[in-house]
């Protein structure tokens, strides 16, 4: 079947453009999902302005999910879990339907966890978890899983501006002291004149 796609569309092809697929794909899942119209002579008389249209729409959701994906980027989410004390192994799981879940919460959208990248997370530890909002917009998202009644791991991120900051003060603390070494506490002797230099000199 031939189709006009009216959004991206990932691994088939971009808002605007025409394409031929299984007559399956367009009936069961492009057309009812609005990613697409049948190219009926109703619709080609039309195609320039569905394309336009489609890839004038496209723009705006894309500036959306860039938005999006940038709140994605510095988000963090924790998890406080049950887990073994000697190898730090769960009693269970972090899944995507986990993550999904809290990105509804902490961003007010829903979010598909097919769409959430990774395997089910059985350790203790700081991740980075993809979520793929377009084919061109995959932001990660930190997550967190620490030990039920235990504080949060700090991320690595979190570690460095720590380490920075004390950097910084000790290099500030660190000034008046060399500032001191480097000022003279006496200052230095003044010239006297000597008893010949003060006398004038006589005539012959």
């Amino acid at each position: 079947m031939k189709i006009l796609l009216l959004k991206d569309v990932e691994r088939l092809g971009r808002a605007g453009e025409i394409k031929e697929v299984a007559d399956g794909y367009a009936r069961n899942y492009l057309i009812p999902q609005g990613f697409a119209l049948r190219m009926t002579p109703g619709v080609a008389k039309q195609v320039e302005v569905l394309r336009r249209r489609a890839v004038e729409r496209q723009a705006r959701e894309t500036a959306e999910l860039t938005a999006l994906a940038e709140q994605i980027q510095t988000l963090t989410l924790t998890f406080a879990v049950k887990a073994s004390e000697e190898t730090g192994r769960l009693y269970g799981s972090v899944t995507t339907g986990h993550i999904a879940e809290a990105l509804e919460r902490e961003l007010g959208r829903p979010f598909d966890r097919r769409k959430i990248g990774g395997e089910p997370l059985r350790r203790l530890g700081t991740y980075r978890v993809p979520v793929r909002l377009s084919p061109d917009l995959v932001p990660e998202v930190t997550v967190i899983v620490h030990r039920e009644g235990e504080p949060p791991i700090a991320t690595e991120a979190e570690a460095e501006a720590e380490a920075e900051v004390e950097s910084t003060a000790g290099e500030a603390d660190a000034v008046p002291e060399a500032a001191e070494e480097v000022s003279p506490t006496d200052t230095p002797p003044t010239h006297e004149a000597t008893e010949a230099e003060q006398e004038p000199a006589t005539e012959a």
